[in-house]
């Protein structure tokens, strides 16, 4: 009895496995791709404002709803989502959000007014939220202990190469067909993904052992290491957990869970998503009708604003090489408040084409240092039955305060604060998140996945 409890459980071994591109690299790629697709349709408002506003002689409080109404499907999205995925698997959440996000994008194409394409965009919002929280779940339980931290902080690489292709491939449809309803149907290609989820994706061994799923458990992680090459070792598995239903009570369990988990953790998490990612969905949402205000022509506006998502894939890419060198908090710390500045020194030199692009540049690489950073710790901070739900709470807020961001920013902010002063309050807010979890979170460089 003694020789088999000291052995090693079944996800202990998953996370000493060795890194193998055609395994652990293919959920990778499969994860990425659905994360791409997710950052072009969350880039897209940006873009669809300028143009249906135009098209259907939209007010900015009307033209607002456009990102609003996505954004906050996604805050609902992501609580439902993150809880889900604990209760009924990553695979199958990954899959649902997948299909929901793509089909109600595409139906958005035909909408006839702003009412409609506020619900179609509501929807397809409420698919996409479910897509981050899942992704990193099922990315990190698959993959080893000491590559973790890189492979999570590179999964934010297809953030900008998703954000960039849209600001390419909607300047040129828009350009070519003079319709911007093309640009959507692009959003089909999504759902293709899902024939290659449901082919090449186990099921996460951790969260099988977690749900007392002993025999798929056993059968997936002797799989990985036969697959990886990995050393045989005799391991165990850990006693059933209890199975849980989806119910609402299962929900609002997840969340009282990560409260009663550690408050001073969950706090953490909230405010650094909250902040970090209000100052980039702020930039991002309404970055193209900035630069057209300021003068600069619609398809210069367009792809200035591309430049500055592409740029971040240097940022994912630094991120990466310091992530597991630094630490999570030093990188948090330095590059969210930093991010914010200099989007204050952009606003104060918008009028200057060549040396406002260049601060642009400057924030699309300095934002994209600390998102990835910031989604691999706090998919760190919790113990697998929550993962999940503690991402993607996290996230809600985020997308709930980033859903607030087209009508507070373009309806009272902006107008009457102009942007420096705009962006200045934002910063001021990431600055106070960071000082919190300096004072109150762990460093989680290294650690085991409890």
């Amino acid at each position: 009895m003694s020789t088999s409890i000291s052995l090693p459980t079944g996800d202990q071994v998953v996370q000493e496995l060795p890194w193998r591109w055609r395994v652990q690299g293919r959920i990778f790629l499969i994860g990425g791709l659905g994360f791409m697709f997710d950052a072009w349709d969350v880039t897209l408002n940006g873009y669809l404002i300028p143009l249906l506003s135009a098209d259907w002689g939209l007010t900015p409080g009307q033209a607002a709803w456009v990102g609003t109404s996505n954004l906050i499907g996604m805050a609902l999205g992501a609580f439902a989502w993150g809880s889900i995925a604990d209760l009924i698997g990553r695979r199958t959440a990954f899959t649902a959000t997948l299909l929901i996000f793509s089909v109600f994008t595409v139906l958005g194409a035909f909408s006839p007014d702003i009412v409609w394409f506020s619900i179609f965009r509501f929807a397809a919002g409420f698919g996409l939220g479910g897509c981050i929280p899942v992704d990193y779940a099922l990315v990190g339980e698959f993959t080893p202990r000491k590559h973790r931290g890189r492979v999570l902080t590179a999964m934010d690489a297809w953030w900008p190469i998703g954000a960039f292709l849209c600001g390419v491939v909607t300047t040129l449809l828009v350009a070519t067909f003079g319709d911007w309803r093309y640009a959507m149907l692009v959003m089909v290609l999504p759902a293709l993904l899902v024939f290659w989820v449901r082919r090449s994706v186990p099921e996460s061994p951790l969260y099988l052992v977690q749900k007392g799923r002993q025999e798929e458990a056993r059968k997936v992680i002797d799989s990985l290491v036969e697959r990886t090459g990995g050393e045989p070792v005799a391991w165990r598995l850990p006693e059933p957990g209890t199975a849980e239903k989806l119910t609402l009570g299962g929900l609002t369990g997840q969340f009282s869970g990560i409260w009663r988990y550690n408050w001073r953790l969950t706090l953490t998490a909230w405010s650094l998503f909250l902040t970090i990612l209000l100052v980039y969905y702020g930039a991002l949402t309404w970055m193209p009708k900035i630069l057209i205000e300021a003068g600069y022509k619609q398809s210069v506006a367009f792809i200035t604003t591309a430049g500055m998502t592409g740029i971040g894939l240097f940022g994912v890419i630094a991120a990466a090489l310091l992530v597991e060198r630094v630490g999570r908090k030093w990188i948090l710390g330095i590059t969210g408040p930093l991010s914010a500045a200099v989007l204050v020194v952009f606003a104060l030199t918008v009028e200057l084409p060549l040396v406002a692009t260049l601060w642009l540049l400057a924030f699309g690489f300095l934002i994209q240092v600390a998102i990835p950073v910031l989604y691999t710790y706090v998919s760190e901070l919790y113990p697998t039955h929550l993962r999940g739900s503690g991402f993607g709470w996290a996230s809600t807020v985020s997308r709930v305060g980033a859903g607030l961001v087209p009508l507070i920013f373009g309806s009272l902010l902006w107008p009457y604060l102009g942007l420096p002063l705009t962006f200045a309050l934002t910063g001021a807010l990431v600055l106070a998140a960071v000082l919190w979890m300096a004072r109150n979170a762990p460093e989680t460089r290294g650690a085991e996945l409890p």
